[in-house]
């Protein structure tokens, strides 16, 4: 089939990869403008459009797909199917109706559960044991098209929403290209989803990757996991935000009040609402990255210091 692939972050590259390399011809790329990045805040492309324009594949930035110039654009490539994986930009009908066989999308869940824009990091945060990939058929309500398979990937645990968003965008890109298959070889048949299990996985903000030391360690230790690395866990400390990487729940560590931090030598512990936390690296406001002992002591943290406690007790 001819297709056009559409896509912007790097967890998209494995699918836009596979694709090129399969027997499907790839006639064009649809990914988001370029955006200002870094300190000088220059333009600079998607990874979908670099790649794209390193496969010499004909890259389209529209800056919304509704317009009618992007979709002659699209027209004129004719494709018969177009593979999305995290475009970030809803369709129009107007778009959709453009390929015969539709817009195919690889979503990081199984659907119907966790329909949304940040499926993996809300599996992470709900304790979720086995979660995965589905392809599915674009329809106009939010991730409710009909299926046409699914590929399982275990949670660890121990595993960052960005962890397991990379083992899934490597799952899922063989996923996409039988899927893509399937449908040309008419071996495939979409099947509408099951109205039971349906949950929804809204974009993380970031009020919400604030730590609260008053829930249980297993909570704690979720939220900080499943916002990580983005938009990143933090909590205050002296009145300054405190970003936190992954921390380890443990029942051997010092009994303390939530927020409470007991200093060691090699280890930094705070309270929670059950066992306490062991930090981990920890990236203090203005400052680099740096491990939690490393960091107490060099602004000389003591035991029964407290990270803030008034909104995160909400």
């Amino acid at each position: 089939m001819r297709v056009v692939f559409a896509g912007t972050p790097e967890v998209a590259l494995p699918s836009l990869r596979a694709i090129a390399a399969s027997r499907h011809e790839l006639v064009g790329v649809v990914t988001r403008p370029d955006a200002p990045a870094g300190r000088g805040r220059r333009l600079v492309a998607s990874p979908v459009a670099a790649l794209a324009e390193e496969l010499g594949v004909p890259v389209l930035k529209p800056a919304h797909p509704k317009e009618p110039e992007f979709q002659e654009e699209l027209r004129a490539l004719e494709p018969d199917c177009c593979p999305v994986v995290a475009y970030g930009a809803l369709l129009p009908q107007s778009a959709l109706d453009i390929p015969p066989h539709g817009w195919v999308n690889l979503h990081f869940s199984l659907l119907p559960a966790w329909r949304g824009a940040a499926p993996v990091q809300r599996a992470v945060w709900a304790g979720d044991e086995v979660t995965g990939a589905t392809t599915f058929r674009i329809v106009r309500e939010l991730d409710a098209g009909p299926t046409y398979g699914v590929v399982t990937e275990r949670v660890r645990p121990t595993d960052t929403a960005g962890d397991l968003l990379a083992r899934l965008a490597d799952a899922g890109a063989p996923l996409l290209v039988a899927t893509l298959d399937g449908i040309e070889d008419g071996a495939l048949e979409a099947r509408p989803q099951p109205p039971e299990g349906v949950s929804f996985a809204p974009k993380v903000l970031v009020e919400e990757a604030e730590v609260r030391w008053t829930e249980p360690a297993m909570a704690v230790d979720r939220r900080v996991r499943a916002c990580t690395p983005a938009p990143g866990a933090w909590t205050t400390f002296e009145g300054e935000r405190f970003k936190l990487l992954p921390v380890r729940p443990d029942p051997a560590g010092p009994r303390i009040a939530p927020g409470e931090l007991a200093v060691a030598k090699d280890a930094v512990h705070v309270g929670t609402a059950t066992d306490p936390v062991r930090l981990g690296d920890v990236k203090p406001s203005g400052k680099k990255q740096m491990g939690a002992a490393d960091w107490a002591r060099g602004v000389r943290v003591a035991s029964g210091a407290r990270f803030g406690m008034d909104a995160a007790d909400g």
